[in-house]
């Protein structure tokens, strides 16, 4: 089911942090009323298109910043795992630079719900995730306003890369929206006009732009 419009599942888990330290009970919870949110998954460590994802969000990270927004990445992967990545260099398929928080969600039950596990699975009588193929997570993407309210949730098939500026306009919109009342058209950018959310306001922008 959708997570829009709903409070982001809340989860506890080891993570890497900063790069370099691991911590237990990590938790988006630490940003509720502080910080926006994006938080996305990917497939695996020690991969191909994953750390082309991750060091473009990192590539962007002071943009997210900037709008007050916390970067966090998960994956099924164990955090020693993620840390010996951490610990690779770029050019040999590492992400050794990499600074925002990376959840190692290990049991799965993150991936789990938020509607991204990849695989074969079930859940037994007494709530045990039971796998019967090999499962790790879909490249999703959640963000999340300051309440922890999903606003936005992209889930791409493992082979299909995202669009980090495309976060990044989703974010403005958010934000856009939070500040002026006003909803936001197709192909908006920061920058441009919003719209009256009436039939009359929706007529005025299409007679404006759209002849």
């Amino acid at each position: 089911m959708a997570l829009v419009g709903k409070k982001a599942p809340s989860f506890k888990a080891a993570a890497v942090v900063k790069g370099y330290e691991i911590t237990e009970n990590f938790s988006l919870d630490q940003y509720l009323g502080k910080k926006y949110v994006v938080f996305f998954f990917y497939p695996k460590d020690f991969t191909f298109v994953c750390p082309t994802e991750l060091w473009a969000f990192q590539e962007k990270l002071a943009e997210f910043e900037q709008r007050n927004v916390a970067v966090v990445a998960c994956s099924t992967d164990t955090e020693q795992s993620h840390w010996g990545w951490l610990n690779m260099d770029k050019k040999m398929g590492g992400i050794k630079g990499i600074t925002y928080p990376i959840v190692a969600d290990t049991n799965k039950t993150i991936s789990a719900a938020f509607g991204v596990l990849n695989g074969e699975y079930y859940t037994d009588e007494d709530g045990n995730l039971k796998a019967t193929s090999e499962l790790i997570a879909y490249r999703g993407l959640f963000i999340m306003d300051k309440d922890g309210v999903v606003h936005h949730e992209l889930i791409n098939n493992l082979p299909l890369g995202r669009n980090v500026d495309e976060a990044l306009r989703i974010v403005d919109a958010l934000q856009f929206f939070e500040e002026n009342g006003e909803v936001c058209p197709a192909n908006w950018h920061k920058g441009k006009e919003g719209m009256k959310g009436s039939h009359e306001g929706v007529a005025n922008y299409l007679s404006e732009h759209l002849n």
